[in-house]
């Protein structure tokens, strides 16, 4: 897949010269350094399954009014995030697609216009996308830790104050990567908010399921029900884990290999690793298809305005 233009670079990074790329990679030798060969309809089917979903859980929170809430807004701007990154790749791969059937036929001048606004697209949905999933991990927080005072504290204007802030940021923070891509420090910049955001779910989505499970202890001590409380707290665990597990292993791949740029562009290991670049793409895109299930299905309230959706009874 023809990747956008400071993506396609970040492949292969510009601080080793094209000699040294291609020695590193023949020197590197083994079958699994000639990377993944991932047709461009993964990236169409992944790209119209999230469309979809995202678009049905929008479509769901504006529908019903007792949606209407902090919470749900801020799954409501995660889905419009990730409907981004999959029109973003769509627009993308139906562009490629055209391109090499012949079927479309455009200037170089058109194409370096249209990869500029796609680039901008994708990037601000990437940064959005990541920033409203560390919204949400902070509001459940404060859900749990202060729900006497959670409408107080979280009030609709700053909630509307939250996400201008984090689309405005995400605009602006893609408009210098696409024009400084280049730049190291701006990839220590990407990484550097990356890791914040692992950490910041980390330690409150931890800090949660240690409540929750000293609660069920003292439960389950006063009814002298243990087997409950184990039920619970392996349940809890496991939620945990897939949250944080799907975060890890859908973005982890990309940074790592941000990092690997900045830190070894022409080690063999480094170079060999770079190869499956699409395959990190794709683990992004799948993260697109994820959240709804983790976020937004698990809502009875939005299953119900769902189904609603889906049978057109508006």
């Amino acid at each position: 897949m023809s990747m956008l233009a400071p993506l396609r670079l970040l492949r292969e990074p510009w601080n080793a010269s094209e000699g040294n790329q291609s020695n590193a990679t023949a020197g590197a030798g083994g079958a699994w350094c000639q990377g993944l060969d991932i047709p461009n309809e993964l990236f169409l089917m992944l790209g119209l399954v999230s469309l979809v979903e995202n678009l049905l859980v929008v479509a769901a929170i504006l529908k019903n009014g007792n949606l209407h809430s902090p919470t749900y807004y801020f799954i409501c701007c995660l889905a419009v995030s990730d409907m981004l990154v999959s029109v973003s790749n769509l627009a993308e791969t139906l562009f490629m697609l055209l391109m090499e059937h012949g079927v479309l036929v455009v200037s170089a001048s058109v194409v370096r216009h249209m990869d500029n606004v796609i680039d901008m697209l994708i990037c601000s949905s990437v940064l959005s996308s990541l920033s409203f999933l560390g919204v949400i991990a902070v509001d459940r927080y404060i859900t749990i830790f202060y729900a006497l005072r959670y409408h107080s504290i979280m009030t609709l204007q700053r909630a509307v104050v939250t996400m201008a802030s984090v689309w405005l940021a995400s605009t602006v923070s893609s408009t210098i990567f696409v024009t400084y891509y280049r730049n190291n420090t701006i990839l220590l910049c990407l990484i550097g908010f990356f890791l914040f955001m692992l950490v910041l779910m980390v330690v409150l989505y931890i800090h949660m399921f240690a409540l929750a499970r000293h609660h069920l202890h003292s439960i389950s001590s006063q009814q002298k029900q243990p087997t409950v409380y184990r039920s619970s707290s392996l349940k809890g665990a496991v939620t945990l884990t897939i949250l944080l597990g799907v975060f890890f292993i859908c973005w982890g791949p990309f940074f790592f290999h941000l990092i690997l740029i900045v830190t070894c562009p022409t080690n063999l290991f480094c170079t060999c690793f770079f190869s499956y670049f699409n395959l990190f793409l794709i683990l992004i895109i799948c993260n697109s298809v994820i959240n709804p299930l983790i976020y937004a299905f698990r809502s009875q309230e939005l299953r119900r305005t769902l189904r609603e959706v889906v049978l057109c009874s508006w």
